[in-house]
């Protein structure tokens, strides 16, 4: 029985074991397995992100992408038809039931759906040609997050935690605030490390009673009991990881535990928002009992950046509220009206504070709409193309960026793919995305996949 190393060295007279060490001389550094501030490769615009993931498939139609011909060929088939995903469709144009205008200086059409959006457009830098590789809510979420459609690789936030460490070492490197009425589809697979150590994976914060599960004791210890009990379980897990190396469960757990100590202080005092003044808890709209609940997320998210946490994820309401299969009239001035408030006023936020320049701020789901009808007024999943926005972190303001075709249906000028956005990002970080690699299943894995994908940064998107 031979190892993988052994196998290379025995076979190919041992050109194997010579291309794998070459590989592996070309690492820019080490695997990490802790938190500790990293450099990057080159001078950073940016050194937080802030997702804002929409579950569902957001229409491109309905919310930034006009398309008048739908209104003009209303009830006509697209021509050539479409992927049809459900057998409901019927490949019959449906016009768009909201009105657009255009707004700020820059002039982009934003739908009356989203007014609080609108009011940043010169802040906003649109992708309009985004396109995917799957029309499944679940496959397209893993594309948006890890450039793959099938879970197991780590998702954005997890490779930025790895590459870049937290400038915060009482708080996790990557946060994940989302709605205390339950999960959204996918669950903590959006925010899972993959082949990561287990440390860069996304911790829970909750918005309501403690912000992290099981984080104080449940009664109140005798001083100097809780720091022997941590000195006593650290010394047998270190005894436990000699005799089990590798074991990234268990280093990430006895850090963890370090980690909780440090965050019994901090995690409190970062989601008291008891000294944000009325106007800043107006402007989220906090006691609105539709958006409060999303805009105190986004509150959440500002507070956490501006104490060093370099990657915050927040989601929507349970479920998938952007899959508007039927009544889209209806149902999306509901998920738009939960959103839109929050989403806006953390930019102005992070803008006002000074912030938005060091933050990225990015606003997306996992495929957008088609342009035909389904159950006569909803619309299907479309991976050919959906709009994305991005705010701050060095993105250019005002920019709409690619094109899809007359009816919505297809991306078709500067068409941007989920690996080439991921490149991006990164980019702003200060990451080449070919240099931030972690070695697994004999090949050095990449936050792009570059390899397979050939992803570039999209340098028409930054400044």
């Amino acid at each position: 029985m031979y190892s993988r190393r052994q196998l290379l060295e025995r076979t190919c007279l041992g050109f194997g074991s010579m291309v794998l060490a070459d590989l592996l001389r070309g690492a820019p550094e080490a695997a990490h397995n802790d938190l500790k501030a990293r450099r990057t490769h080159f001078p950073p615009k940016a050194k937080a992100v802030i997702q804002l993931v929409q579950n569902g498939g957001p229409s491109q139609m309905e919310l930034f992408d006009p398309k008048p011909e739908l209104a003009k060929r209303a009830g006509q088939p697209l021509p050539g038809g479409v992927e049809i995903h459900q057998p409901n469709n019927v490949n019959t144009l449906l016009p768009c039931p909201f009105e657009f205008r255009k707004h700020g200086q820059c002039g982009m059409d934003i739908s009356e759906m989203l007014p609080h959006i609108a009011g940043i457009a010169d802040d906003l830098c649109f992708i309009r040609s985004m396109h995917t590789e799957h029309n499944n809510h679940l496959e397209g979420l893993n594309m948006l997050l890890t450039c793959k459609i099938f879970p197991g690789r780590p998702v954005m936030g997890a490779w930025i935690s790895y590459a870049l460490g937290t400038e915060n070492q009482n708080l996790p490197a990557y946060i994940v605030l989302r709605d205390p009425t339950g999960y959204t589809i996918g669950g903590k697979q959006l925010w899972a490390n993959g082949y990561l150590p287990a440390l860069y994976q996304g911790v829970e914060f909750s918005m309501k009673g403690a912000p992290v599960h099981h984080l104080n004791p449940p009664e109140k210890l005798a001083p100097g009991t809780q720091r022997a009990t941590l000195d006593l379980l650290a010394k047998m897990n270190e005894q436990h990881l000699a005799e089990h190396p590798g074991e990234t469960e268990l280093e990430a757990r006895i850090r963890n535990f370090e980690l909780a100590a440090r965050m019994q202080l901090a995690a409190g005092e970062v989601l008291d928002i008891a000294k944000e003044s009325e106007a800043t808890k107006k402007l989220y709209g906090v006691d609105d009992p539709k958006a409060g609940p999303y805009g105190l997320r986004c509150l959440m998210a500002r507070r956490l950046v501006e104490r060093g946490v370099r990657f915050v994820q927040v989601t929507t309401s349970p479920g998938q509220p952007w899959d508007h299969h039927n009544n889209i009239r209806r149902d999306m001035h509901k998920i738009a009206t939960e959103t839109d408030q929050g989403s806006a006023a953390l930019v102005q936020d992070l803008a006002s504070r000074g912030l938005l320049d060091s933050t990225i701020v990015m606003w997306a789901g996992e495929f957008g709409r088609l342009p035909t009808t389904q159950n006569g007024d909803g619309r299907d999943h479309n991976r050919n193309a959906f709009t994305i926005w991005f705010a701050g972190g060095g993105f250019r303001k005002g920019l709409i960026h690619g094109e899809t075709d007359e009816f919505g249906y297809k991306s078709v000028v500067n068409r941007v793919a989920v690996p080439d956005m991921i490149a991006t990002v990164l980019h702003q970080l200060g990451l080449d995305h070919q240099k931030v690699r972690y070695p697994h299943g004999g090949r050095l894995e990449t936050p792009s996949d570059v390899t397979v994908t050939g992803a570039k940064p999209v340098m028409d998107l930054i400044s």
